[in-house]
C-alpha cells in the first residue's frame, strides 16, 4: 500500500467541461484566482466549491470545469496546492519555528493533521517534518533561537529617563 494511502486517479472526460465557453472559462478563472489567492479563502477550512460558486454567482459544475480545464486538477487539489505552498513558507520562517505541525496545518486551512501530511507528501514527496528539518540543515541560522533585545548583562547603559517637555 502506498504511503498515506495515495492512489493514482484515472483521467476521464466529463461532458460538462465542453459546455463552458472559453471566454466564460477565462473570466471565471480570474475570479477564482482572485477569491482563492488574493482573498486567501484557501485558509478557510469550510470554503467549499459550493461556497465559491455562490460567491461568484455560478454553479459548482462550472467551477469544477474551470478548475479541471484551466488548472488541470480537481477543486480539492487546487485548494490544497495553495495551502501547502503557504505551509512551506511557514515551515521555513524563523518566526514560526516554535509551532508544531498541527498549528501549521490549522493556519493554512487543513481540518486535520492527516490530510495535511497526505497532501504535503503527495506534492513534495516528503513529510512536512522532513521538509522543515532539511531547511534547517540548509540554513543553520534558522535553528538558532532569536535573541531577546535589551540591555546586555553588566552593561553600563541605563535606560533613557529624561522626559520631553
Amino acid at each position: 500500500m502506498a504511503k498515506y494511502n495515495i492512489t493514482e486517479k484515472k483521467e476521464k472526460e466529463a461532458a460538462y467541461r465542453t459546455l463552458v465557453s472559453p471566454k466564460l472559462m477565462d473570466e471565471l478563472k480570474e475570479k477564482i484566482l482572485n477569491v482563492i489567492l488574493i482573498q486567501k479563502k484557501y485558509k478557510n477550512k469550510d470554503y467549499s466549491a459550493k461556497k465559491l460558486a455562490e460567491d461568484l454567482g455560478t454553479n459548482t459544475r462550472y467551477i469544477s470545469a474551470v478548475v479541471n480545464v484551466r488548472f488541470h486538477m480537481n477543486y480539492t487539489s487546487f485548494i490544497n496546492k495553495y495551502r501547502i505552498e503557504e505551509a512551506m513558507n511557514l515551515l521555513c520562517d524563523k518566526r514560526y519555528q516554535d509551532l508544531n505541525m498541527e498549528d501549521i496545518s490549522d493556519m493554512v486551512g487543513f481540518s486535520n493533521r492527516q490530510s495535511f501530511y497526505a497532501s504535503f507528501y503527495k506534492i513534495n514527496g516528503i513529510t512536512p517534518r522532513e521538509y522543515k528539518l532539511r531547511n534547517i540543515a540548509q540554513h543553520p541560522s534558522m535553528a538558532e533561537k532569536p535573541k531577546k533585545r535589551g540591555r546586555k548583562p553588566g552593561s553600563k547603559n541605563k535606560p533613557n529617563t529624561t522626559t520631553q517637555q
